[in-house]
């Protein structure tokens, strides 16, 4: 007769993914950290809180001069949580660790033509998103049938559509190959929208668009808006 033996263990391991911030310096650092200064006025706090990768695939750097970029993002309370892209001999334990193998938000299935493989899925919220919460899909569309709230944030890997009023940050086009996604809302009062990356705050808005139907879209390197009539 065979006997089982339990085998009891206080240690867990689970797997977790968590969606992390990319930022990518280009040189001069002293216009591109002037620039994130700006953005930081414009929407305090958007690092907070936030898991950050330093992609340095774009620039050239010493190892003192990433001590000192990792610093000056540390003063703007900016916390890299690892380095992609860095030459191993850069990299020590006075640094944030080497990640390599990352995929952005969702990778986007082509044909030979170039058109997207499949549509994009959607997540619809049917209630308000209120201050300081976040929604992210990076799987596609985020369609909110309520307001989003001053403080609320919406990240989506395809387009956003706010069927009230807009007064948080609206992130759209996180996933690779989405420069077609547009940010649709019934009330512009955004504090930030944003879409593949290219920003815009409250302030540098259209002040006729302000609480009115509009949309936003990319038109090369530009973000562009206009009203629903």
């Amino acid at each position: 007769m065979t006997t089982a033996a339990r085998i009891q263990s206080s240690i867990r391991f689970r797997g977790r993914s968590f969606l992390a911030l990319v930022l990518a310096p280009v040189a001069p650092l002293e216009d591109w950290l002037a620039e994130l200064d700006l953005m930081a006025v414009r929407s305090p706090g958007f690092f907070s809180g936030r898991p950050v990768v330093l992609d340095l695939q774009g620039i050239e750097l010493d190892r003192d001069g990433l001590l000192a970029l990792v610093a000056d993002l540390g003063k703007r309370d900016i916390r890299i949580m690892a380095i992609e892209g860095a030459a191993p001999s850069l990299l020590d334990p006075a640094l944030p660790p080497s990640i390599s193998g990352g995929r952005d938000a969702r990778p986007i299935e082509e044909r030979a033509n170039g058109t997207a493989a499949r549509a994009m899925p959607s997540l619809m919220l049917e209630t308000p998103v209120r201050s300081g919460q976040t929604v992210a899909y990076p799987q596609g569309d985020i369609i909110v049938m309520g307001a989003v709230s001053s403080g609320a944030e919406i990240v989506a890997g395809g387009s956003i559509h706010v069927y009230g009023a807009l007064r948080g940050r609206a992130i759209a086009g996180s996933a690779p190959g989405q420069t077609k996604a547009r940010i649709f809302c019934r009330k512009l009062e955004a504090e930030l929208l944003a879409i593949d990356g290219l920003y815009c705050t409250a302030d540098t808005m259209d002040a006729k668009l302000r609480g009115k139907p509009a949309q936003a879209w990319l038109e090369g390197n530009a973000m562009m808006m206009a009203a629903f009539d």
